[in-house]
């Protein structure tokens, strides 16, 4: 079959030849797979080296993070803050880090109220149009990743000195939750759990993560003794609804602004949101559920 070309709409679709057309696919496999696990070697090796990598890792992240959703936000003709954002993200995680290792005082959070506030003050000098629209996406960036990022280093700290088991039992408990969810709700899948947001997941697939994860759950509190079993329980059940959350409410996102993907930065697997979405959500419940309770 040769190569055909045809316009559809504004649209141009180019029909390869079938034989090409799997050659491609299974190069984007073996990227993403290749690229999985480079980058989960990495991060298992970030977080449990020690204390310094970990916090470089995921500031790192908090940076990237950041600056993907206002260039999302960009897209779309908004302007916010990227300098005021990005700084005041950051900042806010390193905070939080010197808190759990004692080297700043907890009155030094006093000083975030009107650090925020700085915010406002930069608006009345960049001559930009709708200056409260623009302030309003600059913080809810921050917060919405910088934010949920800064709490990883409580989770880091539980006992009062750095141990990677709770922040790496999260991660796998996500990773397992999304693995069951998916072939669950490809071997069993239905009914649409949110149609109008992500058409593919199905109650079938979210019951199913949740079962993986209860039992991985189960399995950690042996190997991982920094928490007992109840709370390695609780936190497979909260990863198991509000990670589903979690990347609905980024779905959400990508559909508000019209794009497919928040960024391409991870070859094969998208942004840092598309990676993401799940941890930025689960870590405050997770932080809470284990403060409170």
């Amino acid at each position: 079959m040769g190569t055909w070309l045809y316009n559809a709409g504004t649209t141009w679709i180019l029909n390869m030849p079938e034989e090409t057309s799997g050659k491609k696919q299974l190069n984007n496999f073996q990227q993403r797979v290749l690229v999985g696990i480079a980058g989960g070697a990495l991060f298992i090796g970030g977080i449990y080296w020690s204390q310094w990598t970990f916090a470089v890792l995921f500031l790192a992240l908090t940076l990237l993070g950041i600056r993907e959703f206002y260039q999302l936000l960009s897209l779309r003709g908004f302007s916010p803050n990227y300098n005021a954002g990005i700084v005041l993200g950051c900042a806010l995680f390193i905070l939080v880090f010197l808190l759990q290792l004692n080297l700043v005082s907890l009155s030094a959070l006093y000083a975030l109220p009107p650090i925020l506030f700085f915010v406002f003050i930069s608006e009345l000098f960049r001559k930009k149009e709708q200056p409260f629209v623009n302030i309003a996406l600059t913080l809810l960036g921050m917060l919405y990743v910088g934010g949920s990022f800064s709490m990883l280093p409580i989770l880091g700290f539980l006992n009062g000195q750095y141990s990677w088991q709770v922040i790496m039992g999260t991660l796998l408990l996500i990773w397992t939750s999304d693995s069951g969810a998916y072939f669950a709700g490809k071997t069993f899948g239905r009914h649409k759990l949110f149609p109008r947001i992500s058409p593919g997941k199905t109650w079938e697939g979210w019951i199913g993560g949740a079962v993986f994860s209860l039992a991985v759950g189960y399995v950690l509190s042996m190997y991982l003794l920094d928490l007992a079993l109840p709370y390695w329980l609780g936190i497979a059940l909260i990863v198991s609804i509000f990670g589903v959350l979690g990347d609905l409410i980024e779905s959400l996102l990508k559909r508000s602004l019209q794009v497919k993907d928040s960024g391409t930065i991870i070859p094969g697997h998208g942004g840092i949101l598309d990676r993401f979405d799940s941890l930025l959500l689960v870590v405050p419940f997770i932080v809470a559920f284990l403060k409170l309770f």
